[in-house]
């Protein structure tokens, strides 16, 4: 793929702030070499933070974000800084991990995404949220997400 205009990134390859918010998040994207070619990417991010929307307590997830990509590939470090925009946002695990996305699919346009939201335990009981945008293509093979259901201690 020949790409004719260089493509301006507001993260990569610049030290910037920090997003304060996740609507102030730019999500940078690069066109896709092999769009003619269905793949599976995955971005695993294992120490994401928000704010509990009624206690203000810190919540805590592994998010699991699969996708098959169009004509545009998600630049990780700019998902990287819009995942770390949720620090001090206060919501809650649904609306989070929807609204994420929901975000992705609007920004990147994919033939298929899914989030996987794997909250830790806060008052004795995790809450997981999965979320779904079309449909996997058939000859692309998608994976457990390798998130071992909570156990507990035992």
């Amino acid at each position: 793929m020949t790409i004719e205009q260089p493509i301006q990134l507001t993260y990569l390859g610049k030290s910037t702030p920090a997003p304060g918010s996740p609507d102030e998040a730019v999500l940078d994207r690069v066109p896709n070499a092999h769009p003619d070619s269905p793949y599976l990417v995955r971005f695993s991010a294992p120490e994401f933070t928000t704010l509990c929307a009624v206690t203000s307590q810190p919540d805590f997830a592994h998010f699991v974000i699969d996708y098959v990509p169009g004509a545009w590939l998600i630049e990780s470090k700019a998902l990287k800084f819009y995942l770390g925009s949720f620090r001090n946002q206060s919501a809650f695990h649904e609306q989070c991990t929807v609204t994420i996305g929901k975000r992705l699919v609007s920004n990147y346009e994919p033939q298929f995404l899914r989030i996987s939201g794997y909250w830790y335990a806060r008052g004795g009981m995790p809450i997981d949220v999965f979320w779904q945008f079309g449909t996997l293509p058939d000859n692309v093979w998608l994976p457990d997400p390798g998130i071992p259901t909570y156990r507990a201690r035992g």
